[in-house]
Formats: structure tokens, C-alpha cells, sequence
């Protein structure tokens, strides 16, 4: 059996840290080439970089940021963040990254998976998703230029949202992983933006029904609280993505891992 992952993700604006409650009232959370070291030295399986408010003008800030985050870490290391064109993997590769991590782009453009799938492979190619449950009906109509057959409709559970959580989409969030899977995305990192910051636990329907659809890696991203949460969400996911618990020392990696361990979860060791 597959070893479960533990990675902590480190949202970054203006070269910091910042962590939030549902993508807003953000928090200033750290440095992140200290906080990436901290997490390497202290048995984390991966790790995930996202520059959440990453712009076309910003993109050497990234780069640079990446080449000394890389320096410091010897664990697969994903960023994300403003990335829309085969070059920019190509960039963030060769800075240092193991794997991207893309989301907007991919809505505006689906074939940009595809493309860097067949250039990188797919084991570097992780499709993000941002997905709120939907309150009600009619859903959003679809904003996009995707197939119609990916549009939330009467049977639609979630939503997904683009601009790191910023804009209603209109497409389905289960149709989407599925897509996404068929045009080559290694992982999906799956985010509930209803349990964003929460502490209250994963969105768990929503993990189980995407990590049931697609044969691909899904990782768990959004409310974690407490170890019991975590163990919860790796019985119906691959990996745990975790921020503010980790950030401001509220649990421990080796803790976690001890729990999960305890919870006959398979788990990698700390040396």
C-alpha cells in the first residue's frame, strides 16, 4: 500500500507567508524559505509553495523566491501561482520546483495540461481546484469558454472558483477533476473553500467523491484542526495539505505522524 503524505503549503503574497479563513483576512505567517526549512528538517513528506496573488509583473519575485526555497529543501517541492504558458513550467523546473501546480490558467485554457504533460511529463503537472459547495439553485451560469458538458447544473454538489478563490466559475467541480485526469494532470490538489482555515475538518464528501472519479493522486486541502481530522481525510485521500496548524505550531509534523501511525495509517517515518 501507498504510503499517505503529510504537506504543509505555504501561501505567499509580497514574499511572505500569509494564511487566512475561507481565502480572506489574511495573516502574516512567516518567512518562507525559513518556514520551508523548518518543514524539511522536521520529516514532512512534500511541500507546496503558492504565490496567491502571483501577476505576469511578479514572475523574477517568483523565480527567486523558488531558487532559494530549492536550496533549502530536499523533499518534492510543487509551486503555484500566476502560471498560464508552457515556458513558465519550464522556468519554475528549471528554478528548482519538482512539480507545478496550475489553476486559473487551466480553466482559460485546458490544453495548456495537456501540452505540459507531454513536455514535462505527467508526474510534474498538478491541477489545482478550488471548489465551494453550491447554496442554491439556478448555479452560477458557466463563465468560460470550456465544454458546456463541464457546467454545474441540477445534480451539481460544488463549484469551482478561479483567481486563488476570488471569481464563481460555473463548472462543476467533479466534472472537472475527471477532465482534467483524461488530459493528463499527475495530481489534483483539492481545496474546500467552505472549510478553508476552519479548523473544523476537511470538506470529506467532497475529497471522497473526487478521489472515487478520477485514478490520479488527490490531495486533501482545506480545515484541518486536529490529527483526528487529518487521519480522516487520508482514508479517503492520498495526501494532507496543511498551513496555519503547522505555520503557528499549533500540531507538528511528528505528531501528526505519530497519530496517523497510532490510527494504522500508512505513513513515512521521520528518521
Amino acid at each position: 500500500m501507498l504510503t499517505k503524505r503529510i504537506i504543509p503549503c505555504l501561501d505567499v503574497t509580497e514574499g511572505r507567508v500569509v494564511k487566512g479563513t475561507n481565502f480572506v483576512n489574511l495573516k502574516d505567517a512567516g518567512d518562507p524559505i525559513e518556514l520551508a526549512k523548518r518543514y524539511n528538517d522536521e520529516g514532512a513528506d512534500e511541500l507546496v509553495f503558492l504565490d496567491i496573488t502571483a501577476s505576469s509583473d511578479k514572475r523574477n519575485i517568483l523565480i527567486n523566491l523558488v531558487e532559494a526555497t530549492a536550496q533549502e529543501v530536499f523533499i518534492p517541492f510543487t509551486v503555484g501561482g500566476g502560471i498560464n504558458d508552457v515556458d513558465m513550467v519550464r522556468d519554475l523546473l528549471l528554478a528548482g520546483a519538482d512539480k507545478v501546480s496550475i489553476n486559473t490558467a487551466a480553466i482559460k485554457d485546458p490544453s495548456l495540461i495537456e501540452s505540459a504533460s507531454r513536455h514535462f511529463g505527467s508526474q510534474c503537472i498538478v491541477v489545482a481546484i478550488d471548489a465551494r459547495r453550491i447554496q442554491s439553485y439556478p448555479p452560477t451560469e458557466l463563465k468560460y469558454n470550456v465544454n458546456k458538458d463541464l457546467a454545474c447544473d441540477a445534480y451539481s454538489h460544488w463549484e469551482i472558483y478561479t483567481h486563488g478563490g476570488r471569481n464563481p466559475s460555473g463548472i462543476d467541480a467533479i466534472k472537472w477533476a475527471q477532465y482534467m485526469a483524461q488530459l493528463g494532470a499527475g495530481e489534483l490538489l483539492v481545496t474546500s473553500m467552505d472549510a478553508d482555515g476552519t479548523k473544523n475538518g476537511y470538506d470529506l464528501a467532497l475529497t471522497k467523491t473526487i478521489n472515487q472519479q478520477v485514478s490520479i493522486p488527490v490531495i486533501a486541502s482545506g480545515g484541518a484542526g486536529n490529527s483526528q481530522h487529518i487521519i480522516d481525510v487520508l482514508g479517503v485521500s492520498d495526501a494532507a495539505l496543511l498551513a496555519s496548524l503547522l505555520h503557528y505550531r499549533e500540531l507538528t509534523i511528528s505528531k501528526i505522524k505519530f497519530d496517523c501511525n497510532e490510527a494504522q495509517i500508512p505513513i513515512r517515518q521521520i528518521d
